[in-house]
């Protein structure tokens, strides 16, 4: 053998593995993985021997109390749905609301004897039951043993027991399976597994132990139970209603939306606290990053699936997100809200859909919204990078929050809209409409954000060649002007704005915006003076296709003549803010005496706008000016709504339940120019599931009728809502109201 050292060669790094990754588990982490599947479940043995079997196996248990049925009381017209205001979902199974009492009945295969025979009901939820984790809970019959859900036998006759149960008013919710068991001293004898026996726990408004309680009956009417809504949109001084079906109650809603929570991987244990169930659904109601329910689009380009104004109501969305798995396509803000509000109102958290007029949203997280000028008073679009949507839609549910201190319980703000990301994920919320109104900024969760939506100032500034910047004016009440939501019980709209801010200019609100900036909110300190000429837009009502007069009123309220070298933009927006195209400019040079009013007008033709008209026909106007005398900046600005031609609906029948009813839907093309590729949606709470029809081509001047005949499923006032979309018309609505 030599006795030279050996060197080990060193071989090539093995080959790199192809292929997906391979899935991470929790093995080596945890026992078993969390459970956050409502749709998985476990089987319960059927046998459960408390002895080891002996030479010929396990004892019979044929001599004790056996099961033969359970009666779930789940019609309608019994007593479990009626008492748990759950009658119009339209499902199967018994839907109750924790913290209530319901009952069940079970039938044995002798009479009943307390003295000697011993059951229990159990109840299940998701893949792996534990009792320290509430997925698994029985109920004994008997006082002396009680556990977090009370039980208690209401009525014996002969070999039947009606037995009570009031579940634990924070248990989870969700779809549980339940269980009859019989103990006998050699195991336990259960019920098999049976669909039939699977139930719905929802939150309960109306206990007062619950943490969505809330104590108005007439709110609760409206924000848990009512299915048909009014959705506000347009301008602040041209407010427009959009009709929308809720649908919370329609068959295979409830699934879907234990689905959404499933789909975002929630733990089963989490499901009773609402405080997280409505932050995981605001991330999951869009798509950004978790493949939600909506897919955010506001391009105007809907080629591959539904425009946002042709929705009628959330129906169509849910089912086909949980049938599909996949994201549907497409949604706006009043979307998002519109089937966030269907997801709280269907799961029993209260809810309502608010709209914000003139609502800010700034790229750098401060209180200003910034508007760029050049020297001579033009705004500098390439410059101006804040955006002020003419309306923006949100959703507030009613809970109360034990994480803060006391007072900022009741409603919170919470939106599904992906604007900013909160800690990684596109949501907004849960946060306190009390602790905005107060400067409590700091408190969870995205209180800060929500606050600079109606608080922010817009700050016009005025660059130099040189790229320095000087705030010019200062507008403090542009932005939030009004806060709307439905009236509770009716179809007027509430105006809400005190809800979220003190009066412009009182002490309260400087004592807002100050403790605000102590938690790290900018403001503009500057106060530019006020000038002594005022420029002012008037107040519009045009249709689509029509041409007007814009006449702009510049006011001198000064001793001394001025002279304002003005500039007059017009450009069509989307409700976002964001300017599509400009399709007026003129810069006129406008003297006025002392004390007086001068009227510029400017001269709009439609073929000016027409083709450029993006969704919701919206035409923004912006006056800026320059005083000569003093070099001060005059500003105004302005949003024209243009009114769409109407759909006409029209319902003829008898009105009665279970008798069959006539819709027909009207419209006639209004322009010269022909409408392609047509789609008209209609739909109606408890009278009619959602319907479409497709029209190739609409001929200028021509018009069309849908005929569609429905049945009322029940009685009560409710309405048939339509909408024709198309890409050169969007948001063409039209409703009935029927009375079976």
């Amino acid at each position: 053998m030599s006795d030279e050292a050996t060197t080990a060669t060193p071989s090539p790094a093995p080959p790199a593995p192809t292929g997906p990754p391979p899935k991470v588990t929790n093995r080596g982490r945890s026992a078993a993985p969390a459970a956050s599947a409502n749709s998985e479940t476990s089987d319960i043995p059927e046998y459960e021997y408390f002895i080891q079997p002996g030479p010929r196996g396990y004892p019979p248990l044929t001599e004790y109390l056996d099961i033969w049925d359970v009666d779930m009381m789940k019609r309608p017209d019994e007593s479990n749905k009626i008492a748990h205001h759950t009658v119009l979902y339209h499902s199967d199974y018994l839907i109750v609301r924790r913290g209530q009492e319901f009952q069940v009945k079970i039938i044995f295969n002798r009479a009943y004897k307390p003295a000697e025979d011993k059951f229990a009901l159990e109840f299940v939820i998701g893949s792996s039951p534990q009792f320290s984790k509430g997925t698994y809970v029985p109920v004994f019959p008997t006082r002396e043993r009680q556990t977090t859900w009370e039980g208690r036998i209401t009525n014996t006759s002969d070999n039947v027991v009606t037995m009570a149960i009031t579940p634990a008013a924070n248990c989870i919710v969700g779809k549980y399976q339940m269980y009859v068991a019989v103990v006998t001293p050699y195991g336990i004898r259960r019920t098999r597994k049976e669909s039939s026996r699977d139930m719905y726990i929802l939150f309960n408004p109306w206990a007062a132990e619950d943490a969505v309680f809330l104590d108005d009956e007439t709110e609760r009417q409206e924000c848990v139970m009512t299915e048909m809504g009014i959705i506000y949109h347009g301008a602040y001084d041209d407010i427009a209603e959009r009709d929308w079906n809720y649908g919370q109650f329609n068959y295979g809603i409830l699934d879907a939306c234990l689905y959404i929570m499933d789909r975002a991987e929630m733990p089963i244990t989490n499901r009773g606290d609402p405080i997280k169930v409505v932050r995981v659904a605001s991330a999951m109601l869009n798509s950004r990053d978790d493949e939600g329910v909506l897919v955010g689009n506001w391009s105007g380009d809907y080629t591959y699936g539904v425009a946002p104004t042709s929705w009628t109501g959330s129906t169509d969305i849910l089912l086909t997100y949980n049938s599909s798995k996949m994201p549907v396509c497409y949604a706006q803000c009043w979307v998002y809200a519109a089937v966030f509000n269907t997801f709280l109102r269907c799961l029993g958290i209260p809810s309502r859909v608010v709209t914000n007029y003139y609502s800010a949203h700034d790229n750098d997280g401060n209180l200003k919204t910034d508007i760029i000028l050049d020297e001579n008073g033009r705004i500098d679009r390439n410059k101006t990078r804040d955006s002020i949507w003419n309306y923006h839609c949100w959703n507030e549910c009613y809970m109360s929050r034990p994480d803060l201190p006391p007072g900022f319980g009741g409603w919170q703000v919470v939106d599904a809209t992906p604007q900013e990301t909160s800690d990684g994920m596109y949501r907004c919320g849960p946060a306190s409409v009390q602790a905005i109104k107060h400067g409590q900024i700091c408190f969870p969760f995205d209180a800060a954000f929500v606050f600079a939506e109606i608080n922010s100032d817009v700050v016009f500034h005025s660059r130099r060649k040189d790229g320095t910047m000087e705030p010019v004016r200062v507008n403090r009440t542009h932005v939030g002007r009004l806060v709307l939501t439905k009236s509770p019980g009716d179809v007027t709209r509430r105006d809400i704005t005190d809800q979220y801010k003190f009066a412009e200019g009182s002490t309260e609100e400087r004592t807002v915006l100050e403790k605000a900036e102590e938690y790290g909110c900018k403001r503009e300190k500057s106060s530019p003076p006020a000038a002594d000429v005022d420029v002012v837009l008037p107040n519009l009502e045009i249709s689509v296709g029509d041409n007007f007069e814009l006449n702009v009123e510049f006011i001198n309220k000064s001793d001394e003549r001025r002279t304002v070298d003005a500039y007059i933009s017009g450009s069509v927006v989307y409700y976002t803010g964001v300017a599509s195209t400009e399709f007026l400019f003129l810069t006129p040079r406008v003297a006025i005496d002392p004390k007086t009013n001068k009227k510029e007008v400017a001269s709009v033709e439609s073929k000016n706008y027409m083709k450029r008209l993006v969704e919701q026909a919206n035409l923004h106007f912006i006056v800026t000016g320059k005083i000569r005398e003093t070099g001060q900046i005059i500003t105004a600005m302005k949003v024209v709504t243009l009114r769409n031609p109407k759909l006409i609906v029209e319902v003829s029948g008898k009105g009665k339940v279970s008798e069959e009813m006539i819709a027909n839907v009207e419209f006639t093309n209004p322009f010269s120019f022909n409408l392609e590729n047509v789609y008209i949606r209609m739909e109606g709470p408890g009278m009619m599931e959602p319907k479409s029809r497709y029209y190739r081509l609409i001929t200028g001047g021509s018009s069309l009728t849908w005929t569609e005949y429905f049945t009322p499923q029940r009685a009560g006032t409710s309405r048939v809502i339509a909408t024709l979309d198309c890409p050169a018309l969007r948001q063409v609505q039209g409703q009935a109201s029927v009375n079976p």
